[in-house]
């Protein structure tokens, strides 16, 4: 089934290749079996097998029913099951079809392969023509009337009416050894009602099932379409932000890059240099929040805590930092919120590091305990002074945001030998 948005979505190449995601060519059999079923079509699926289940539990007396009528009458006709002779024969049958008839209606029997329940019909039907044959004044009719019956519901349609044909034939063949043709025509119209019934019942229910399927795969189809729209939509977002609030913020960057330069040249007064590196901080915040939030609009992977090592390294590296982790706890996998809210307050911390005490000894510590999640950045004294040009701490108040948004805490102060940080969030 394929489905195709309407005009009302952006267009363009995004557009057109969230159109090609959600198009669902039409599969039939193995085909359909071997796709993997969304969670909502596998519940229809669930909710079908569980009905048919009903059904065949609300039926099963009436095959018990069948058997009892079926040994009653044998047992009112000539000959009577016996061990001896044609009375023998009889005693086989009956077994054969009591015993056929009794694993057919086990609930578990559909389950089981094609080629086994086609056995047992075939045995439940030669066994159900068996016994008007040997017993011309029995309730013929009945026993293979159910082996029809059960044929046309429980097996694919070309066993199904190979196997009925052939018990509808063979009964009017032993019927009219022993009857009259009005005898024979009755029993064939008998069974071919029953299998008309049965064919009904089974298109019927085989009808509900694809109905509520296709439902289904038709909301599935829906959710797609609009899950493409609006990452069409984000992504024409995320191209409006960077050609528009990215570009601005880079010019502001580096306008007030030149007015740093010109301001040192001029021997500008302190306070303004300090004006100017502060706007110089807040243009870079701004602009590495502007490309966060137009990569998340894109689907970009957001940094999770797994990524710390990684960062740590880089630091080592570029900063060159004397920094070392440490993990205490079992680690777990934390929300997107938690996780990110971690590893940015690492980040922060380790470049208020680099800032003001880039000689100094680090150790960030990552500790899991049963209910909560710490980071904690502890540095000690720095033999050299704090390096000039990377601006102020103003992250510091997005990054107690972010940690708040997350439901966690943050403190930071003074220790005996340096400087503390510690987060806290859920587990």
């Amino acid at each position: 089934m394929s489905i195709d948005p309407s005009g009302s979505s952006p267009s363009g190449p995004q557009q057109r290749a969230g159109r090609r995601s959600i198009v669902r060519p039409a599969v039939t059999g193995s085909q359909r079996s071997s796709a993997p079923d969304s969670e909502r079509v596998a519940e229809v699926r669930a909710r079908a097998q569980e009905r048919l289940h009903r059904q065949r539990g609300t039926l099963r007396p009436l095959g018990w029913a069948v058997l009892f009528v079926v040994m009653l009458g044998s047992a009112n006709s000539d000959p009577v099951p016996g061990l001896h002779g044609k009375a023998l024969a009889v005693t086989l049958a009956l077994c054969a079809f009591a015993v056929t008839l009794l694993i057919a209606v086990r609930d578990g029997f559909p389950e089981r392969s094609v080629e086994l329940q086609t056995v047992v019909i075939a045995v439940m039907g030669a066994a159900g023509v068996a016994i008007p044959g040997l017993q011309p004044k029995g309730a013929s009719e009945v026993a293979a009337g159910v082996a029809v019956f059960m044929a046309i519901t429980r097996l694919p349609f070309n066993a199904a009416v190979a196997i009925a044909g052939a018990v509808t034939v063979a009964l009017g063949a032993v019927t009219a050894a022993a009857s009259s043709s009005s005898a024979v025509a009755a029993g064939t119209l008998v069974t071919v009602l029953v299998g008309v019934i049965a064919q009904f019942l089974k298109q019927s229910r085989e009808s509900q099932d694809r109905t509520e399927i296709l439902l289904a795969e038709l909301e599935d189809a829906r959710d797609e379409q609009a899950r493409a729209a609006a990452i069409a939509e984000r992504g024409r977002i995320a191209s409006e932000l960077h050609d528009v609030l990215a570009h601005s913020l880079s010019g502001a960057a580096i306008q007030l890059q030149g007015a740093r330069k010109l301001a040192d040249r001029e021997r500008a007064v302190p306070p303004l240099r300090d004006a100017i590196d502060r706007a110089s901080e807040l243009v870079k915040s701004g602009l590495a929040n502007a490309r966060q939030a137009v990569g998340a609009l894109r689907g970009d992977a957001l940094p999770t805590v797994s990524q710390l090592p990684a960062l740590i390294e880089s630091y080592k590296a570029d900063m060159i930092l004397d920094v070392t982790l440490r993990i205490e706890g079992q680690e777990r996998t934390l929300s997107a919120d938690s996780s990110l809210a971690l590893y940015r307050g690492a980040q922060e911390a380790l470049t208020n590091v680099a800032r003001y005490a880039p000689s100094a000894c680090t150790t960030v510590t990552m500790r899991y305990e049963p209910d909560r999640t710490k980071l904690s950045v502890d540095n000690g004294a720095s033999a050299t002074p704090p390096r000039e040009g990377m601006g102020g701490s103003r992250g510091l108040d997005g990054w107690r945001e972010r940690i708040e948004r997350a439901g966690g805490t943050i403190s930071a102060g003074p220790t005996e030998t340096g400087w503390r940080v510690d987060v806290e969030v859920p587990a």
